[in-house]
Order: C-alpha cells, then structure tokens, then sequence
C-alpha cells in the first residue's frame, strides 16, 4: 500500500499516477507557506547576515529552523492529497533535514570559541563547513521547492521526466545566471579585475563546458532520432563552439582581459531556437514562442552593454560602483527567461490549457515571480554592502579619504580657474604658479593664502 508520508491508512491514487484526487488540505497549504518562508527567504538572508557578521544572524537562524521543523512536521500530519512514498521531495526532505541540524551544530559549536588543544584543528574545518554548507543553502532549498511543486501536483512521472529535467534545469541555469550576473554587477566588478580575466572568459567557459553537455545527453543514443532531438543536440554543439570562440577572444594580444560579444550571441541564437521549437498545444507553443523572445532579448541587450554602453570596459567606473541603467535589462530578461522556461514543461502546459487560463495571463504570472526573485536578490546584495562597505567607507575610498564637500569645491574652483584661465596674462599665469608653489610649501590651503596680508594686495590687482 503507497502511504503518503507514512501517515495514511488507505490508498486512493489511481493506478499509475503518483497523487490521489484529492485536493490539497490547509495543513499542507500552511506546510508550503511555512517552508517557503524559511528556506526561501529567512534562510538566505540569514546567510547574508552571516557573511557581514552581524549580531542578527544567529536570532533570524534559529528562528528559521524553528520554522523549518514546524513545517517539516505539518507535512506528515496533513490530510486530502495522497502522495507516492518514493516521491523525490519526500527523499531529499531528510537529507535537508540533516544538513539543517549540521549547520546549528556547527554554529554552536563555533559561537562558543574553542581554540586551544585539539579544537585548534577543528575549528578551522569546522568553520570550513559551516561557510560553504551556508552559502550552498539556498541552492539546497531552491531544488526542494522544485520538487515540491512537481510533487504536489504528481508532475515528471514516466516518459515525461526527460523533458522535464531539461526545463528545469536549463531554466534554472538561466536563472543561476541571472543571479551570478546581478551579483557582479553591483558587487564584484573589482573582484573580476583582480582575476586578470574579462567576465566572457567565465561565461564562454561555462557555455562550452554546458554544450559538451547537452551534445552527448539531449538524443538517446540508439533511438531513432526525432526532430526535437536533432534541435538539442545542435544547439549542444554550436554552444561549445561558439563558446571556445569566446575563450579565445577574452585575451588581447599582450595578454590582457578583453569584452567579447559570444555569450550574449550563444543567448541570442538558442532564444531564436527555441521560439520555432514544435509544439502541439497552442499555449505551449505561445509560451515557448515568448521564452525565445526574451531569451533573444537578454542576448541582444548584453551586446549592446558590453560594446556600445560600456565600450569594451569593465565597468562604467574605475571603482566599480555605478552602474548604468541600461545594464539591468540584460539581467531582468534572464531572470524571466528562466521562469518561463521552467513554466512550459508538457505537463504545466496541459495544466494550464485545462483550467481557462490563456498564454498572456500565464506569462505575465511568470514575468510578476521573476520580478520578485529579482527584487529579492537585490535586496539581499544590499543587505551585504551595507554591512560589508559602509557608506562612509565607501565615500572616503571614493574620494581618497576627503569629504564630498571638500571635493566638490575642489572642483568647483578648478572649474572657475580653468574657464577664467583665458582672460589671465602670461604674468599673471606665473604669478599664480609661484603662489602656489608657496602654499603648497607652507602646507596651508589655497583659500586661507589668498586671505593673507602677502597675497591680498596682489589679488585686488588681479581683478579683472
């Protein structure tokens, strides 16, 4: 008897499915909401917190374990839908569970700042672990969402699950993507300097390695080949191809880092693809239709930043702090790229084409959660700066370590001398270079030297 969550004492699923008909009770409503809660947005904040050092990082992390056992138990004590006991969000619960319990035991034991005898050789490893376990959380709880939403609604049974693997996957990875790229963007544009490589080199690399992928793994090898098999495995080869291109361009001549355009022409050309892949239901073909779109659009955009709004340039400044506007579209149409992709499994496209919803309503749905994901991971990245780069840190390294009004009427009085600098004669020019050379000397400032007795005179015959 298939037993959902080891709870139930009769099996109404059907005969082949993995789900009873049943709907979904509000304990396993309050179940998602909770564990959404924890693993999908305490959590990482909790990690970012960590990261900055701040005194809220331990409080917000046990309260979000807390939560996570709460919802952990409510999903065993809820009724309505059945479920297959086999089912992949019920066998990476305990896993998760445990990594969980880890990562409090591991803050414990570090907050208690053992260091003599043999904890001087543990607490390295142990805060080893405890770093990366944190910082891979958030990895851990997104693909536990996944498998609870596809659990929930008994989806990527059968001869479904290979195209359900790659619309999650390769959705995912646009929406990793899109992640990596905000973070550079706002964070880590010196740090990408400092590894004497442009940003394509990484991007080619993974595309290449991505490509070598889906070549040998998109078309099962001793099958008659179908179309959408000739479609994967082409779109393999030409992004290891164009992705080793990208390799080579990402190095000048003398060997510094360049800008080139390949990551966004691979994004360009897979979106063109996959907006003319065949499709049976309408809405699919619509869905897939716009994922192409956008996907072409993230492509066509990241070109354009790197070659005409940043010129070839790192950055739009030497300290990596600003950013132009225009760079976000890029960022903005992978992170909607990614849902839309995900959200246009067979499966989800049935779902939909059944329930009235038509293809406008359904991607403007996918375009509001890319929107959340990427507010909330702005905020996170703020929530790091913040804590990590103070804004009077920050303005002293700006402005090497002089206030902003000072510089500003630094530059205001350069600016006056310079536009006054054609109605001086050749003596006066020489006058006020051995002027400064003087006060320079002295060590005192250019306004208090033109307020003393020795320059006054002189500067009322200056007056023009």
């Amino acid at each position: 008897m298939a037993l959902a969550h080891g709870g139930h004492e009769e099996n109404k699923i059907p005969e082949g499915q993995t789900i009873s008909l049943d709907p979904l009770d509000t304990t396993l409503w309050i179940h998602i909401f909770v564990q959404t809660l924890a693993f999908g947005v305490l959590f990482p904040l909790g990690m970012v917190l960590g990261m900055i050092k701040s005194r809220w990082h331990v409080p917000l992390q046990v309260f979000a374990t807390l939560l996570a056992l709460l919802g952990y138990v409510l999903g065993h004590l809820h009724r309505g839908r059945q479920f297959n006991p086999k089912n992949v969000h019920a066998k990476a619960a305990t896993p998760l569970l445990f990594l969980m319990l880890a990562q409090v035991v591991l803050g414990i034991y570090l907050k208690l700042h053992l260091e003599r005898g043999i904890h001087r050789r543990i607490r390295p490893v142990a805060r080893l672990v405890h770093s990366v376990n944190g910082k891979a959380f958030p990895v851990y709880a997104w693909v536990q969402m996944v498998f609870g939403g596809i659990t929930a609604l008994g989806f990527c049974q059968g001869d479904h699950l290979g195209q359900c693997l790659a619309h999650f996957i390769m959705g995912g990875a646009f929406i990793a993507y899109a992640i990596l790229l905000t973070i550079l963007l706002l964070v880590g544009q010196l740090w990408v300097r400092r590894t004497g490589r442009s940003q394509e080199f990484f991007d080619s690399a993974v595309i290449a390695a991505w490509g070598c992928v889906n070549t040998f793994t998109e078309h099962r090898w001793g099958t008659a080949w179908v179309r959408n098999d000739w479609q994967h495995t082409t779109m393999g080869v030409i992004w290891w191809c164009a992705g080793l291109v990208g390799i080579w361009l990402s190095k000048a001549r003398d060997g510094s880092p360049t800008r080139n355009f390949i990551p966004g022409f691979v994004l360009f050309i897979t979106g063109w693809a996959m907006s003319a892949h065949p499709q049976e239901l309408m809405i699919s073909a619509m869905t897939h239709q716009m994922f192409g779109y956008t996907l072409m659009a993230a492509g066509l955009t990241r070109i354009i930043e790197v070659s005409f709004v940043l010129r070839d340039k790192p950055g739009v400044s030497e300290d990596g702090m600003q950013v132009n506007s225009f760079q976000y579209v890029p960022v903005f149409f992978l992170y909607a790229s990614g849902f839309l992709f995900m959200g246009a499994t067979e499966e989800q496209m049935l779902l939909m084409a059944g329930s009235g919803i038509d293809h406008v309503a359904y991607i403007l749905i996918l375009y509001s959660l890319a929107s959340l994901l990427f507010l909330f991971t702005m905020v996170l990245i703020h929530v790091y700066d913040r804590g990590a780069n103070p804004p009077a840190k920050l303005a002293a390294n700006r402005n090497g370590h002089v206030s902003r009004g000072d510089n500003d009427d630094t530059q205001l009085r350069d600016a006056n001398e310079f536009e006054l600098d054609g109605l001086a004669s050749d003596d006066e020019d020489e006058e006020r270079a051995a002027r400064r050379k003087l006060l320079k000397h002295d060590g005192s400032g250019e306004d208090a030297g033109l307020a003393s007795p020795s320059t006054l005179g002189g500067n009322s015959d200056r007056v023009v």
